[in-house]
């Protein structure tokens, strides 16, 4: 099993198949020119990321309505539809990766691998991190650097300071170069706190945070640990963040020690009874 880093867009697909578009030096030359000055809204990031994530879907397994992942993200977030002003859409993408990310555009992503090992309060904390990267617009920020790195921003759209329209392939390009950016560490002990403070604000158990890291801190010390070394290399060490969520939990007066709670990814069976045929009554023919 491949271990995955929360916050980095790392998903088991790839865009190689959509023969993205590489512009021209002489194009290059004037975006670099222009975009010092290019200004680059929530708005243009929502859009942007929606057509992205449209993409995504299409090459991710997507848990139908009906599936189990999807009942149980379903049940956690259904309450949880709008954060801070943010319209916030859910899907669970059924590969083994462990791993959740959030676009600009609210899109909430969850990988089967993740709810695979965390229960329904830890599961609530790592996605209440990924919400606080859209709120405290990181996920702004990350669509803006892909899409400055892939040069996707034209002469004209950097003098003009508007977001032009993508072709398919480079829609293409621009989420691979999302998947490839990376949070700040500001970025994620901030998007943390968020989720800290999503889990109090909620009535949730706040003592999951710290549960949540101390799983990621025992992945990074497993078979996969150069891996998820490497891959961690911009976030703080999952243990110090465990630590600081305990600090927390205690400085509040809500710490104890967390029991994690039984892990159900199962559709409920629908029994459906047999109706009892029927034997039409027989009337007896006057004579």
């Amino acid at each position: 099993m491949r271990f995955i880093v929360l916050g980095i867009l790392f998903t088991s697909f790839s865009f190689t198949n959509m023969n993205a578009q590489i512009l021209s030096d002489k194009t290059m030359g004037a975006v670099g020119k222009g975009i010092s000055g290019f200004t680059f809204s929530d708005a243009d990031a929502a859009a942007l990321a929606k057509e992205a994530i449209v993409v995504m879907d299409q090459n991710n397994p997507v848990a139908g309505p009906a599936d189990g992942y999807t009942l149980r993200l379903n049940r956690l977030f259904g309450n949880h539809i709008n954060s801070e002003g943010v319209d916030l859409n859910y899907k669970v993408y059924l590969v083994k990766d462990i791993n959740a990310f959030a676009m600009a555009d609210g899109s909430v992503r969850v990988f089967a691998g993740l709810m695979d090992i965390m229960d329904d309060n830890e599961l609530l904390a790592v996605i209440g991190h990924e919400i606080g990267h859209v709120v405290n617009h990181d996920s702004r920020d990350a669509v803006k650097a892909a899409y400055k790195k892939e040069a996707l921003l034209d002469a004209a759209a950097a003098q003009s300071g508007k977001i032009t329209s993508l072709t398919d392939s480079q829609l293409g390009k621009l989420g691979s170069a999302m998947i490839d950016s990376k949070h700040s560490r500001k970025q994620e002990s901030e998007a943390d706190l968020f989720s800290y403070n999503f889990m109090k604000k909620y009535n949730y158990d706040v003592n999951a945070v710290e549960s949540a890291f101390r799983i990621l801190q025992k992945l990074s010390e497993g078979q996969d640990a150069s891996f998820f070394a490497k891959m961690q290399s911009s976030h703080p060490d999952s243990g110090k963040r465990a630590d600081e969520a305990k600090k927390r939990a205690t400085k509040d007066g809500l710490y104890k020690a967390y029991e994690q709670q039984k892990i159900d990814n199962t559709a409920p069976v629908v029994k459906t009874t047999a109706k009892k045929a029927t034997t039409p009554k027989k009337t007896a023919k006057k004579k």
